[in-house]
């Protein structure tokens, strides 16, 4: 599978604990990320200081669905189903 163009559910939904370019003490879930360009796309992508925890996350259909509002929620259920207790929202 391939990315949508412009979707960024990815960049949006999860948390990412990792220091990253615009977040040096990691993302909270729900945060855009501060690379993500206005139409969805990503500043960092395909160059050097593009992140290896971005790097690695591939799309696939049960993960993304089949539009970005699905590919948000999908994510944002993960992420939920797998924050610690106290972070559950």
């Amino acid at each position: 599978m391939d990315c949508r163009l412009g979707c960024a559910a990815c960049c949006i939904a999860p948390s990412i604990s990792s220091p990253l370019p615009g977040h040096p003490d990691g993302k909270p879930a729900g945060v855009r990320c501060a690379n993500l360009t206005s139409d969805g796309l990503c500043r960092l992508w395909g160059g050097p200081d593009y992140p290896a925890v971005c790097r690695g996350f591939r799309p696939m259909p049960d993960v993304c669905g089949t539009t970005s509002a699905e590919a948000l929620a999908l994510i944002g259920a993960l992420e939920r189903a797998t924050a610690p207790n106290d972070e559950r929202r």
